[in-house]
């Protein structure tokens, strides 16, 4: 793991979303992190600014102050550019998702988060890539299963503030509203490979099939199969290529769900980016 100088000179994106949703963590930030380095702050007003933005960034290291979809526009636009084995991303979670963030190693709370940016080391990790040049951060799940909406809980820091109070019973009482009523999507028929090895073909139903990028340049595949009566068994495989073929299927990979789509290929780039992450992770 690679770690930072303090005379690291960055370039710090804050997405719109961001600043909408929470903006006092946005400011405090901010704040750590051009107290602790030479900091040129950006304030992009949409997804071109943007990406105008980072790819203007030079020598800078790229920090961005957002959430999931914040992060993963960040490494498509670098993975398309073919920019991502020369540069290391970190990220500050605010506003919305912040759980593919999170489980990436990225500490919650905005001083926490910008404090590991300073102080932390670069983790390169393995990228799933699909055939139309979109990149899996995390976790790849068919069909998409509808996510729990994330209300963005004011941090720590920004707690203690009195005037912040009615934004938290604001955020307290939108969150106890009863959740839109999502139906969930039913069997699907799909034909799953791994590096050219059939797992489950179109004469067998499953209730879902996951992908994750695994360690070393490996995927890591779960097919579950339809239960009838006694729950069935997972089917499980692991390769560098997964190819799922279907009657216009979805899937929600990371922060969004994109389809529908026919066929899809993902491959497993080793290494293919960094993110800055606790010394100590």
């Amino acid at each position: 793991m690679a770690t930072f100088a303090t005379s690291d000179q960055l370039l710090v994106i804050i997405d719109p979303a961001a600043r909408e949703t929470d903006n006092e963590s946005v400011r405090i930030a901010k704040d750590v992190l051009s107290a602790g380095a030479a900091a040129k702050v950006c304030m992009p007003d949409g997804p071109e600014e943007f990406a105008r933005a980072l790819s203007r960034r030079g020598s800078r290291r790229p920090v961005v102050i957002g959430d999931d979809g914040a992060l993963v526009r960040a490494v498509t636009l670098l993975h398309r550019r073919r920019e991502l084995a020369g540069c290391v991303l970190s990220v500050v979670p605010v506003g919305g998702a912040q759980s593919v963030a999170h489980t990436l190693g990225v500490p919650a709370g905005a001083v926490a988060a910008a404090r590991a940016v300073l102080d932390g080391v670069e983790r390169r990790m393995d990228l799933l890539v699909d055939d139309s040049d979109g990149v899996v951060l995390g976790a790849l799940r068919i069909p998409p299963v509808a996510a729990e909406p994330e209300v963005p809980e004011p941090s720590p820091e920004t707690a203690i503030r009195p005037w912040l109070r009615p934004y938290q019973t604001l955020v307290r009482s939108l969150s106890a509203r009863p959740a839109p009523v999502v139906s969930r999507p039913g069997p699907a028929r799909l034909r799953v490979e791994v590096d050219g090895r059939t797992v489950v073909d179109l004469d067998q139903p499953v209730e879902g099939v996951s992908v994750t990028p695994g360690a070393c340049g490996v995927a890591e595949v779960e097919v579950r199969p339809l239960s009838v009566g006694a729950a069935a068994a997972p089917l499980r495989a692991s390769g560098r290529t997964v190819t799922v073929v279907g009657a216009d299927f979805r899937y929600r990979a990371d922060a969004g769900v994109a389809g529908p789509v026919r066929r899809r290929t993902w491959r497993v780039l080793e290494g293919a980016w960094g993110l800055t992450v606790p010394s100590s992770s």
